[in-house]
């Protein structure tokens, strides 16, 4: 069975809205949440995922906010953390790997990590059960792939493309996930420009997928409500979750 890992920006548009949302989202085919941690500048995100990181924080959202959402999200749905560097290193990395155990936050997505920069932490990840997901790109040559991978936890997330998330770029993933495969068994997920039309596509040769801009977007359409959102982002979940394993 591929995996299905959704993204969503936490607390937009509010706290609770969130932590319903994760919820459902689990019992509707996710088998894994990125929740998001809003910041100022998401260098890696699109517009859309980028306008729900400043709709939170212009509403307000603290770090100890993500912390309160986990909390009630990780003992029912698998959660990794997806955020930028500084947020997690203002926060002291020692002390939130711990918390991270303590809460059961499974893993962490840090864009702008370098994989040379995040050694540094490889022991306080490992000794606290907390994976540090490693990013291959198409460009990566297979050297580079090997490096990368040879000590990679919970799944590979493998960038369709080089640009940011949510854009409509498409290339040829096959060579980069045979050469992933030649030098790990970790489970590659594919992510950036994920869709319902695009998933059974992106997902060949590959263990799952990571969609984000597509459930962000039904966040920011005002014309639903909380509930209309919540169904149509569950909607969109069984739809990718049904046709990457069709």
């Amino acid at each position: 069975m591929k995996h299905l890992v959704a993204y969503i920006t936490t607390g937009f548009p509010e706290k609770s809205f969130t932590v319903d949302l994760a919820l459902a989202l689990g019992e509707n085919g996710v088998d894994s949440l990125e929740l998001g941690v809003p910041f100022s500048d998401p260098v890696a995100d699109g517009p859309v995922i980028e306008k729900a990181n400043f709709l939170a924080l212009e509403k307000g959202l603290r770090f100890s906010d993500v912390l309160d959402v986990s909390e009630q999200i990780a003992p029912k749905v698998d959660t990794l953390w997806m955020g930028y560097f500084n947020p997690f290193y203002q926060y002291g990395m020692d002390a939130l790997l711990k918390k991270a155990q303590e809460i059961g936050v499974s893993g962490m997505i840090i864009p702008d990590l370098p994989h040379e920069e995040a050694m540094a932490y490889s022991t306080q990840f490992n000794v606290n059960a907390v994976s540090n997901i490693s990013f291959v790109a198409p460009t990566d040559d297979d050297a580079r792939v090997k490096e990368v991978v040879s000590d990679a936890k919970k799944f590979i997330y493998l960038v369709a493309y080089a640009g940011i998330t949510g854009s409509g770029q498409s290339e040829d993933l096959q060579p980069i996930i045979t050469s992933i495969k030649s030098h790990t068994e970790t489970p590659v997920y594919v992510g950036f420009g994920v869709n319902e039309k695009t998933a059974k596509e992106k997902v060949e040769g590959a263990d799952g997928v990571i969609v984000g801009s597509a459930f962000v977007n039904v966040l920011l359409q005002d014309d639903l409500g909380f509930q209309q959102k919540i169904e149509k982002c569950c909607s969109i979940a069984r739809e990718i979750k049904q046709k990457i394993n069709e």
